[in-house]
């Protein structure tokens, strides 16, 4: 027996884009467009009465924008949405996913291979709303630390997420004490050129200061460093032993950039049994070897929880590999991390 088709709401001010997006939609079996609408208000109207699996949303309509839509829909009726964004409005997105959308893809690169490589993003995007938690509206209320520690050593966390992490990541800084001894490396999977904007949302809206990581960048306490888009992120021992941060290109056969599994990799290489890495929220089995490789060399892998993981794709197949010592919503995340840096001073 063959399951139901995922469908789906078309929302654009562009009859072209609405056409040219159901029409790609619909060339996969398994996928549906039930409606199509010009603008907010009429997308708000059909999302209550076809109540679609998921939304694609442009973010620039009239008569109702896209976040005055994303507030309504979450308040009444609560659906997945996918973003569709050009590199020009880049940070818009990371509002739109702070409003409760699902997850976001920029517009597809000119020529028929980029057309294709987008189709196929998109279907793999449409197609995980059958992973999603059943109510989007839920989140995570942060709880900022009063503790604070000031000593050393440094302890660095890698942090790893796909689906539904940009958010996440955020809550997990804001709950974090500025002056702890803790520095993170997030690889966040995330098209090129959004990683820069990202930071520059993290570094704006807290204490913490947030920058895309660079070749011989220094790891230092209250800071965080996002993996470039298109490159991996990586932590090394440089001349004299000192701890570096390395950003390559991928290789041929890398399946994910930048990768989680590489950034963990490295963690447990460079800090052995000091080595601790964080599996958020995705799709796919990205951070499951690198799992594997901090806990064989004495580290620590902790996951986020089902309970509060947009897709509890990426824990569970860390949690799978018999690497992973804790299990936690992503709320009790920031008081094991301050736990762990007063403990290691």
């Amino acid at each position: 027996m063959t399951s139901r088709r995922v469908t789906v709401l078309v929302i654009d001010d562009s009859a072209q884009n609405r056409r040219a997006i159901t029409q790609l939609l619909e060339s996969a079996p398994d996928v549906e467009v039930i409606g199509r609408a010009s603008d907010g208000e009429e997308g708000l109207k059909q999302a209550a009465a076809l109540r679609p699996d998921v939304i694609t949303l442009d973010l620039e309509m009239p008569k109702l924008d896209g976040f005055a839509f994303l507030r309504l829909l979450m308040a009444n009726v609560p659906t997945p949405v996918i973003v569709i964004s050009s590199y020009a409005h880049k940070s818009d997105v990371f509002k739109a996913l702070e409003l409760g959308a699902f997850d976001f893809i920029a517009k597809p690169a000119r020529g028929r291979d980029g057309a294709e490589a987008w189709r196929a993003e998109l279907l793999e995007k449409i197609r995980a709303v059958r992973l999603i938690r059943p109510d989007p509206r839920r989140r995570d209320t942060p709880q900022t630390l009063r503790q604070s520690s000031t000593g050393r050593p440094l302890l660095i966390a890698a942090v790893g997420a796909s689906t539904g992490g940009p958010p996440a990541v955020q809550r997990l800084l804001e709950a974090l004490p500025p002056d702890a001894s803790i520095c993170l490396l997030v690889a966040q999977h995330m098209p090129p050129r959004f990683t820069q904007a990202f930071a520059e949302r993290l570094d704006r809206i807290g204490p913490w200061t947030v920058t895309e990581a660079r070749d011989g960048d220094v790891p230092a306490p209250g800071r965080a460093f996002i993996a470039p888009g298109g490159k991996h992120l990586l932590l090394a021992r440089g001349r004299g032993g000192r701890l570096e941060l390395q950003t390559p290109s991928p290789g041929k056969g890398d399946h994910y950039t930048p990768s989680v599994d590489l950034l963990f990799r490295s963690v447990a290489k460079s800090l052995n049994d000091q080595s601790v890495g964080i599996v958020l929220t995705g799709m796919g089995a990205d951070g499951a070897q690198g799992a594997k490789a901090i806990h064989q060399a004495g580290g620590e892998v902790w996951a986020e929880s089902e309970e509060t993981a947009v897709i509890f794709g990426m824990p569970k197949e860390a949690v799978l590999t018999g690497a992973v010592k804790r299990i936690l919503p992503l709320h009790q995340i920031p008081e094991a991390l301050a736990e762990t840096a007063r403990k290691r001073q």
